[in-house]
């Protein structure tokens, strides 16, 4: 698993195609949340599981699947 100390606010969330998903609100337990105020998310916070996670840059979080996949099967807080 990732090492979630590692994903920081505001960071970009991005597919494995090099794809914008989103943008990181925080991580809440073995998830993380994508902050609402972004275009991509429709302006509503998802959540995405650490599982997704490929690797951690300097200012990216890389999926271990695709962009189209990540908004296909994310979950939209309540």
């Amino acid at each position: 698993m990732t090492d979630a100390t590692a994903i920081r606010e505001h960071m970009e969330v991005i597919g494995s195609d090099e794809k914008h998903v989103g943008r990181v609100d925080h991580v809440v337990g073995t998830d993380i949340e994508l902050a609402k105020i972004d275009l991509a998310g429709g302006f509503k916070h998802h959540m995405i599981p650490l599982s997704w996670v490929d690797y951690v840059d300097d200012d990216k979080v890389r999926l271990s699947l695709t962009a189209d996949a990540a908004k296909a099967a994310w979950r939209q807080k309540h």
